[in-house]
């Protein structure tokens, strides 16, 4: 029983540490419209950190955006300064309904869900995570939220059992 109070104090405090109140952003602008700022190319600079905070991935991607009706295709090419990890990856977008879309990859288990708050998108998806040689499978909390039109600030908590093991940030711009 002494062991049990304080892992459950951590794993409290932990999904304490990252939880972002969505519904907060509604009234924010500019409205993020995810359909719009992936139109063409976007350029994107980011790092991902340990637990430790220690930086372990820095990297640029060039995305290549394509709108089709409801459907919105992001082409990622991968370019890595420190570490390594995955090249390439192609999503493919639903919009499902006003402010709400549906995702899926290649590297993405099942659907990746996302839902739109005024100046903010919050994703939500699984992945199967290479990390030395082994796979992890890991959630993603992964929140947006636009500057203007032409500038989004991203960041992502990837948990493991609750715990966030690991943060993403990157900052995109419209070419």
């Amino acid at each position: 029983m002494k062991l049990v109070l304080p892992i459950l104090l951590l794993l409290g405090l932990s999904a304490c540490a990252s939880s972002i109140d969505g519904p907060s952003y509604t009234d924010v602008s500019p409205r993020f419209n995810l359909p719009e700022f992936f139109d063409g190319q976007v350029k994107a600079w980011g790092i991902v950190q340990n637990r430790s905070g220690d930086v372990v991935q820095r990297f640029i991607v060039d995305i290549k955006g394509t709108n089709e009706g409801k459907i919105t295709t992001l082409d990622e090419t991968f370019n890595y300064g420190v570490g390594d990890g995955v090249k390439h990856r192609i999503w493919t977008i639903t919009e499902q309904s006003t402010n709400v879309y549906t995702g899926t990859a290649s590297d993405i288990t099942g659907e990746a869900n996302a839902v739109v708050f005024g100046n903010a998108l919050n994703w939500r998806y699984q992945m199967d995570l290479p990390v030395g040689g082994k796979v992890y499978r890991v959630a993603f909390d992964d929140w947006m939220w636009a500057f203007n039109e032409n500038t989004l600030m991203n960041r992502s908590y990837i948990r493991k059992f609750g715990l966030v093991m690991a943060e993403v940030t990157i900052f995109m711009q419209r070419q």
